[in-house]
């Protein structure tokens, strides 16, 4: 969400050398719903967005947002001029693939019986959280809106990512424009993977691996990239 701790600081680092948009997607923050929920919707946000802007933009997404980021870079084509991901969890480990769908399926079902608070703390633990930390979180102010976005779950990883979290080099392969692929060195392992897997799928790509960083890296350490890639010429 755009308020999330970490975005309003990005912004603000960014705001010297560009107009910036940073909004909430479907479901989340101060933004509405439609149901049924399409990726193609979520694509048509981001138009509208690019339309307001002039008509052409440069465009980052983290996590599960660089994912939509890349759906958006295939189909709006020329509207966007460049494209910088970081960590998209992807994974092409078969031997994490079985867990993935176990997770789905558990997830699904705790969401189709209006348990929001179990799916968000299935979400939590599949990510690695301690069990007491959850447990902290649960009793805190916070929990009511993670309780809000967990519709949004099944958006990212039921849709979006796929039943498999593979890949899609079929598709990834297709885009053109230049593109930063970026992960941190200080995180899940399967992540610098799949930056590197896109970074040699994508044509026009460049890898960059940021030092000592995890999923929820710095502004200060990311700011500085992305000026330097969408303001410098080509890649």
């Amino acid at each position: 969400m755009r308020s999330s701790p970490s975005k309003p600081i990005l912004c603000k680092l960014l705001e010297p050398y560009f107009t910036v948009y940073n909004y909430d997607r479907r479901g989340r923050g101060d933004s509405g719903d439609t149901y049924p929920y399409s990726v193609k919707r979520e694509i048509e946000d981001i138009e509208a967005i690019v339309d307001l802007s002039g008509g052409t933009a440069c465009l980052y997404g983290h996590s599960s947002g660089g994912a939509l980021a890349l759906e958006a870079a295939l189909e709006l084509d020329s509207k966007i001029k460049k494209l910088a991901i970081y960590e998209v969890p992807y994974n092409d480990d078969k031997k994490d693939q079985p867990a993935w769908k176990e997770y789905l399926r558990v997830l699904g079902k705790a969401l189709s019986e209006g348990r929001k608070g179990d799916a968000v703390a299935l979400f939590l633990k599949f990510l690695g959280a301690p069990a007491d930390r959850i447990e902290g979180m649960m009793h805190s102010p916070v929990w009511t809106a993670f309780e809000g976005l967990a519709p949004t779950l099944a958006y990212d990883h039921i849709i979006l990512l796929s039943d498999d979290l593979s890949i899609p080099g079929n598709k990834v392969h297709k885009i053109k424009i230049p593109s930063l692929i970026m992960s941190g060195n200080a995180g899940f392992p399967f992540m610098k993977e799949t930056a590197l897997t896109l970074s040699r799928i994508i044509p026009n790509a460049k890898l960059l691996i940021f030092k000592d960083q995890q999923h929820n890296l710095s502004p200060d350490v990311l700011a500085p990239a992305l000026i330097e890639f969408f303001e410098g010429g080509g890649k």
